[in-house]
């Protein structure tokens, strides 16, 4: 694909672009499936490949804990919806879970040129007629439609699935709360005050605020 080709860069707030395809539980239009969820979209580069087939097992094991936090979870990879349909019974063979979350059939990268979830790095992630394969993009998208994270890595490597566990209930916490997450944050940990929050009002509102900077200031939640 040239330059002038290329989709427009997706960046955090854009609002994820609509698309209709068939997937391994039917033909979906995107909108319509994100409906009012939060939805975690992500890419492989290929059927029945060693990295895919651990990461999706391991993405089936963890969907009852998505679905806790109202999120759906919807795969892309480059073949076709036959070929899906025999790669989930590997997964399930490798990893013992079931895949019940939809995987798109993206066998011409429709999707993956709309969200640019192609390899431009390494000229030999290609198919057999020379089209680029996915790598593994993950797009994490609220129900306002916005993408909040995108996260990319190379073919080689695996994703981190505690950390896309821990990516949505940082946005989450900071959604309900009004504040930010520091560093290797987890859930029950100390949050920061939003800067926009003046010291006085952050005490009036949240319990122990502790001030490090008059920039930095940390406090804890109330229990769940």
């Amino acid at each position: 694909m040239s330059q002038e080709q290329r989709p427009a860069p997706l960046r955090l707030g854009s609002i994820a672009p609509n698309f209709q395809a068939e997937t391994t539980q039917g033909p979906i239009d995107f909108h319509e499936f994100i409906g009012d969820n939060w939805v975690i979209l992500f890419s492989h580069p290929e059927d029945y490949t060693p990295v895919c087939t651990t990461e999706l097992g391991e993405m089936a094991r963890l969907e009852p804990e998505f679905k806790k936090r109202g999120v759906k979870l919807i795969g892309l990879s480059a073949n076709t919806i036959g070929s899906h349909d025999g790669w989930i019974s590997d997964i399930k063979d490798v990893s013992g879970n079931q895949v019940s979350f939809p995987i798109i059939g993206d066998k011409e990268r429709k999707v993956a040129y709309l969200y640019d979830m192609l390899d431009y790095q390494d000229t030999t992630n290609v198919d057999s007629k020379g089209i680029a394969f996915t790598i593994r993009s993950v797009f994490f998208i609220d129900p306002k439609k916005t993408i909040r994270t995108i996260l990319s890595y190379p073919a080689s490597t695996g994703r981190n699935s505690a950390e896309i566990l821990r990516i949505i209930d940082s946005l989450q916490t900071g959604d309900k709360y009004k504040v930010t997450t520091p560093i290797n944050w987890t859930p029950g940990d100390d949050v920061i005050v939003h800067p926009s929050i003046k010291t006085e009002q952050a005490k009036e509102i949240f319990p122990n605020v502790r001030v490090v900077k008059p920039y930095l200031r940390f406090t804890s939640l109330p229990k769940a």
